[in-house]
């Protein structure tokens, strides 16, 4: 790290703290050259492998953009969009790898999806699950009532 005041590129840790939710480390820094004192902060990376093979940092803006388009004239907040982002960031960082395909952060968004809304979700779920048919956005509808028909009777309303 080179000190952004004289671009020494040797300092020394003085300070170390983690970020509430643990995915930040602040470190205060001191210059070995002219003892001026900086902060740092470092994440773990997360790339995404896109389909031509290309690598790219992992976004969760990316996501949010990608949903609110599913979501365009449906009753979905801003916030609620970021809250799914940060589910499916979550749920992608759990897994430790440090590259993601951009197809499986498509997949891991349904769920949240599906939660949230509907109609959203059948619109994104054609793009990621490659719907060719009418048959497969009947085939999706009926588990959709399937999986509603299922949480209904767990419930015990009729």
């Amino acid at each position: 790290m080179h000190c952004p005041f004289c671009h020494n590129p040797e300092s020394r840790v003085v300070d170390s703290r983690s970020s509430e939710d643990g995915t930040v480390i602040r470190r205060r820094r001191e210059c070995l050259n002219c003892h001026r004192r900086f902060s740092t902060a470092e994440t773990a990376s997360l790339s995404v492998a896109k389909h031509g093979g290309l690598l790219e940092p992992f976004s969760r803006q990316k996501i949010i953009t990608g949903v609110r388009k599913a979501c365009q004239g449906r009753p979905v907040t801003d916030r609620q969009l970021a809250i799914l982002a940060q589910t499916v960031e979550d749920e992608i960082r759990a897994t430790g790898a440090s590259e993601v395909k951009s197809n499986d952060i498509g997949l891991a968004i349904l769920r949240p999806l599906r939660e949230l809304d509907e109609v959203a979700y059948l619109r994104f779920a054609s793009v990621y699950q490659a719907f060719d048919s009418l048959d497969d956005f009947e085939a999706a509808i009926a588990a959709l009532r399937a999986d509603d028909a299922l949480r209904r009777g767990e419930r015990g309303e009729d």
